[in-house]
């Protein structure tokens, strides 16, 4: 996988760990967090958007 165009999520702190997201030429996301790069997990759109979705909600759900 050479030649992709990595983005640091916009989530990520300046002086933290960061994720980076990048898309292959068939369309699927790649991830990878700065403290292991070579470490990569490939999803597809939906699914990444549909985990982004879930843990908003969970992060919007009052614990107890």
């Amino acid at each position: 996988m050479t030649n992709l165009n990595w983005q640091k999520s916009t989530y990520s702190e300046e002086a933290s760990s960061c994720v980076y997201l990048a898309t292959t030429r068939t369309g699927a996301v790649v991830l990878r967090e700065s403290d292991e790069p070579q470490t990569i997990i490939t999803t597809g759109p939906k699914q990444l958007g549909d985990l982004i979705s879930a843990l908003r909600r969970d992060s919007h759900t009052p614990s107890g």
